[in-house]
């Protein structure tokens, strides 16, 4: 596993040299023990993972809560948790990059709160890119609280016939993917 930090890219082969096919986004968080009824009085707040794909620039498809996959049946999302609570992954989508729509090029993952609660009483976040086996390939922690409502975690993109995965880590004020699709160009 290797923890990737901004500016890094890790290219999705296995350790027979082939291409992966088949890798899950798991994305987890913690309250923070300020959040909530016994704490600050800060509501529990429930994000969303989301996967967003752009071909050449313009939004192509996307997988979330509301919309659980792709026309292509490529990218899944596994359901949704609305607490954050519990051990390990929150949320999952899947992707089987054989599958994806030969002119998406590129793939965003998010976080978002629907209800609009800045980020900033999440701890522990991280993406974790995973393969089909459970390996843990990458993993990405945001280390900083994020002001915004949604943080777009990272990007699977096409090189050449490679996929390679490149973390983000930006804030960005959505609830939804939905909410403004051009606020995630600068980040395809």
């Amino acid at each position: 596993m290797i923890e990737l930090t901004e500016g890094q890219e890790l290219t999705l082969i296995g350790e027979d040299g082939e291409s992966l096919t088949n890798v899950q986004m798991a994305v987890g968080w913690d309250h923070s023990p300020t959040a909530g009824f016994i704490g600050s009085g800060a509501p529990p707040i429930d994000l969303d993972a989301s996967a967003v794909q752009f071909a050449g620039g313009t939004f192509f498809d996307l997988a979330f809560f509301n919309h659980l996959a792709t026309r292509d049946g490529s990218v899944v999302h596994l359901g949704d948790n609305t607490t954050g609570k519990g051990e390990g992954d929150d949320e999952v989508i899947t992707v089987d990059l054989s599958r994806v729509y030969p002119k998406v090029d590129s793939i965003l993952f998010m976080v978002s709160s629907y209800q609009g609660h800045s980020l900033e009483f999440i701890r522990n976040a991280y993406c974790r890119l995973v393969d089909d086996t459970g390996t843990e390939l990458a993993r990405f922690t945001l280390t900083l609280g994020v002001r915004e409502t949604g943080l777009v975690m990272a990007k699977l993109f096409r090189d050449g016939a490679v996929w390679k995965l490149r973390p983000i880590g930006a804030g960005i004020a959505l609830k939804t993917p939905t909410d403004d699709i051009e606020a995630l160009l600068p980040f395809v």
